[in-house]
């Protein structure tokens, strides 16, 4: 058989790296285990998000796949290096609305653009909005070596013979991210016992919002996405994933691992990758796929899975900047580096994978050194 997926030439969502949704997290407050932390991660270039759009955490309480808890993120128009951001809290029926309703529970807060994170307090709830370091680790040159990437076809029929394919060099060691942090009682969100928990960044064009993009499993649309569907499958909501995209994931599976249709399905199945969210049941430690921690090689699990566990494991390390306490990612790391070295950080996650490619070539080609903004 031929595959002939475009996944490689992904790129933001929309053309814009402000409605990239990278990375969500969820997992127990360190420091009080009554407590949960979901962050979900946007921008790759850690700078202002978009005015116009809604940074949303839909949370499913008792596995309809229905958001029964929504917290929506808007932001102020930058001005001056600085913006601001509010939070709507959502329950119920209300929580179901593409829109940011609800009730306001943080209006106007300043976004954290420097080292000192700027923490709001709204009740129980505690929330950050700013850059910061960015958690997520991989070896790009690695994943290069191990695919195929010829005629951009898709990440498909591994190299698993011979010489590994990593070089232990971690290619996100300096990046950055915009990370919108929220810390509450586990009780208000009620599980039963589980938490189903997606991102959703939309954006309002020509009147209209827009789902620009998606998170849930970590690496997922990475891996299955491709040019063809990748609109349909940023706009796609949870309850309809099983249906529309099981024979996609299937196929892509045939091809990385060799899986026969049944063992296929058994392994999405096992895995629950279908829908595309992200499960935690507060009551046991978080780990990937429970939840989501930083030390959790996202990567490494993801191609596993793919090649039916023949791929050898990247050795990489988590990165050492993560705090203890809120808001638990450190603080943006300041650098010098090209542009086009910015840009290959800005491409390493979840929708824009396919983009490292180009961008990594624009790297080694540029020779200009500037410094990273501040």
């Amino acid at each position: 058989m031929s595959n002939h997926f475009t996944g490689l030439s992904l790129g933001p969502p929309l053309g814009d790296q402000r409605l990239d949704l990278c990375d969500l997290y969820a997992f127990q407050s360190p420091t009080d285990a009554s407590r949960t932390v979901i962050i979900l991660n946007a921008n790759p270039n850690a700078d202002a998000l978009h005015p116009d759009a809604i940074y949303r955490l839909n949370i499913d309480n008792d596995g309809d796949l229905l958001t029964d808890v929504a917290l929506s993120y808007v932001f102020s128009k930058p001005q001056n290096g600085k913006q601001t951001f509010s939070v709507f809290l959502a329950k119920g029926a209300e929580s179901r609305s593409a829109e940011a309703t609800g009730k306001k529970i943080v209006a106007d807060a300043e976004v954290s653009f420097g080292p000192t994170p700027n923490l709001v307090k709204a009740g129980d709830h505690t929330f950050f909005a700013g850059s910061r370091g960015d958690a997520f680790f991989f070896d790009f040159d690695g994943i290069k070596n191990l695919f195929d990437i010829r005629g951009k076809r898709n990440f498909t029929e591994p190299h698993l013979s011979g010489k590994s394919p990593w070089t232990g060099v971690d290619s996100n060691i300096e990046g950055n991210v915009f990370s919108m942090v929220v810390e509450l009682p586990t009780s208000e969100l009620a599980p039963k016992p589980e938490l189903h928990i997606w991102g959703r960044c939309s954006v309002r064009q020509d009147g209209k919002l827009i789902h620009a993009d998606r998170a849930g499993h970590p690496s997922v649309s990475s891996f299955f996405n491709t040019d063809d569907t990748k609109l349909e499958y940023n706009a796609s909501e949870p309850v309809n994933d099983r249906g529309r995209w099981l024979e996609q994931f299937v196929h892509l599976m045939g091809h990385t691992g060799n899986y026969s249709r049944e063992e296929a399905i058994a392994e999405i199945d096992k895995e629950r990758t279908l829908p595309d969210v992200l499960n935690f049941d507060p009551s046991k430690p978080a780990n990937y796929p429970n939840g989501r921690v930083f030390t959790d090689d996202v990567i490494d699990y993801r191609l596993a899975f793919l090649t039916k566990g023949e791929c050898p494991s990247s050795g990489l390390k988590p990165h050492t900047d993560i705090l203890k306490e809120f808001p638990y990612l450190g603080a943006r790391i300041r650098r010098r580096t090209n542009r086009a070295r910015q840009a290959l950080f800005a491409a390493a996650h979840e929708s824009s994978f396919g983009a490292r490619l180009t961008l990594d070539r624009d790297r080694k080609d540029s020779k200009s050194p500037t410094p990273s903004p501040a």
